[in-house]
């Protein structure tokens, strides 16, 4: 029997319930990975534990109803990133050692035209607690990488920017300045990283079909009339097994940088 590229790792998946989350928690779980799921609301981490469950059930080594530990809450509170990782190695048994920061949101307009009123709410989820959940798992991961030999045993922190933090477009600018700042931080933060055996990655999808459109407030005629004209747009499976892809590489390979767009999607 194959080992599963991912056994024996603990995962953490923030902004499970939905979107690139849900499916990111999904991809990592069915490639081995012990899941420890996160986001605001609790019936949707239920049926999402649910669902890994259920996708496990008749692969050979990962038929356990408990692949997925469910942590209701803010990511963005202060006090959760210790939790978050906390509760996973008590459950589990063993330490969180790939960190999926996806929990965010998106806003619609530029700094010109955007609702202010929501620009203090989308630096606290999108950078401060980002910012809080990076630190955090950073030094917890060197730390662990310092008392095992690191070359054997892969630690990941994956960070969820988008390509409008790497090309800033009008239309949603407030939205892009708190992605841009997340890539500063993941490229400083793997290059301190990087030297103690800990990959900072990356990932910075194009327009991906979900929820997220309609919380940020994308107008629906406008903003559809531009996924269909480059469609097929991204899907949260196709950015999932991107990421799975990149941290079932051996220790001593990283893919700090994947920027995914849908092919027909020429701006931003």
């Amino acid at each position: 029997m194959t080992t599963p590229p991912l056994a024996g790792r603990v995962a953490l998946v923030t902004g499970a319930s939905a979107g690139i989350g849900h499916a990111v928690a999904c991809e990592l779980a069915v490639l081995g990975a012990r899941v420890a799921i996160n986001a605001r609301r609790e019936a949707r981490l239920v049926a999402l534990a649910q669902e890994i469950a259920d996708r496990c059930a008749n692969r050979p080594g990962l038929a356990d109803p408990g692949r997925a530990y469910s942590i209701p809450g803010d990511a963005a509170d202060p006090g959760m990133a210790a939790r978050m990782l906390d509760e996973p190695a008590a459950h589990f048994g063993r330490p969180v050692d790939l960190v999926v920061i996806n929990a965010g949101r998106g806003l619609a307009g530029s700094v010109i035209d955007s609702d202010e009123s929501q620009w203090e709410e989308m630096i606290r989820v999108n950078l401060t607690g980002a910012a809080r959940l990076l630190r955090e798992a950073g030094r917890r991961l060197a730390k662990l990488q310092s008392e095992r030999d690191w070359q054997s045993h892969p630690a990941d922190v994956v960070l969820l920017g988008s390509t409008v933090g790497r090309h800033i477009s009008p239309f949603s600018s407030m939205y892009g300045s708190t992605k841009a700042a997340l890539a500063s931080l993941a490229e400083a933060a793997r290059r301190e990283l990087g030297p103690k055996g800990v990959r900072v990655t990356l990932i910075e999808p194009g327009i991906v079909k979900s929820e997220f459109q309609g919380v940020a407030g994308y107008d629906e005629k406008s903003f559809g009339a531009l996924m269909d004209r480059i469609a097929p747009v991204l899907r949260p499976e196709d950015v999932a097994r991107t990421i799975g892809f990149i941290v079932r590489q051996p220790a001593g390979v990283h893919i700090a940088d994947a920027l995914i767009r849908p092919t027909r999607q020429d701006y931003p």
